[in-house]
C-alpha cells in the first residue's frame, strides 16, 4: 500500500520550471505575446513527460544590472530547475562598460546556480556600427563567464536570423513573428540537455 502511494505522489509531482530572464528580445517586442519565442518554448515544454512550465520574467528594456536586481525576487518566487539569461543586449546598445555587464552576468549565474537551478546564457551580438573592439569584448564576456562559471552557453541567439532582412523588424534589432520558431530551434539545441 506504501509503494502504491509513494508512486501516486510521484505521478502527481508539479511540473519543473524554466525561468527566463531577458530584455525585449525575449519578451515580444512588437509582436504578439503567444509569437514570441519563449511562448513556443512553454507550448513544446508542456508537450514533454514529465511536465514543464515556463516562467517569463522578461521585460523590454531590461540591463543586466536590473535583472541582477530582480533575479533574487525571482528565484525565491519559482524555484526554476532551469535558469534562461538573455541579457546584454541593452548594455551593449547604451556602450555600458563591459566589465560591469560580465559582472552582473556572474552574479546572476552564481546566484541561480545557488537556487539549485542548471544556467543558460544566451548571447547576443551588435550591429556592426559598433566596431569590432567593442563587438569582441562583447563576445569575450559571454563566453568568459560561461566558463569560469561551468553554465552553459548559446554564442548568439540570433544566429541565422539577425542577419536576413526579411525576419528581423524595421529597427534592425528584433526578429518578426515568423522569426521566432528559428530562435527558438537555436535555444533549444543549448537547452535540451539542461532539462534531463
Amino acid at each position: 500500500m506504501l509503494l502504491g502511494a509513494v508512486a501516486g505522489t510521484a505521478r502527481a509531482a508539479p511540473p519543473k520550471t524554466v525561468l527566463v530572464l531577458g530584455d525585449s528580445l525575449s519578451a515580444a517586442h512588437n509582436i504578439p505575446v503567444e509569437s514570441g519565442w519563449v511562448h513556443l518554448l512553454g507550448d513544446r515544454l508542456a508537450k514533454m513527460e514529465p511536465g514543464w512550465t515556463v516562467v517569463n520574467a522578461s521585460i523590454s528594456g531590461e540591463t543586466s544590472l536590473s535583472g541582477r536586481n530582480r533575479l533574487p525576487a525571482l528565484l525565491e518566487k519559482y524555484h526554476p530547475a532551469v535558469l534562461v539569461i538573455e541579457l546584454g543586449a541593452n548594455d551593449g546598445l547604451r556602450g555600458l562598460p563591459l566589465a560591469q555587464l560580465r559582472d552582473n552576468l556572474s552574479s546572476m549565474v552564481v546566484a541561480g546556480q545557488q537556487a539549485r537551478a542548471k544556467v543558460l546564457l544566451l548571447g547576443i551580438e551588435l550591429p556592426v556600427n559598433y566596431g569590432p573592439q567593442y563587438r569582441d569584448g562583447l563576445r569575450t564576456v559571454y563566453a568568459d563567464v560561461a566558463k569560469d562559471r561551468k553554465a552553459a552557453l548559446l554564442p548568439f541567439l540570433l544566429d541565422g536570423v539577425a542577419l536576413k532582412p526579411e525576419m528581423m523588424q524595421d529597427d534592425g534589432l528584433h526578429p518578426v513573428a515568423s522569426a521566432q520558431p528559428a530562435v527558438l530551434d537555436n535555444v533549444w539545441k543549448a537547452l535540451t540537455p539542461l532539462l534531463h
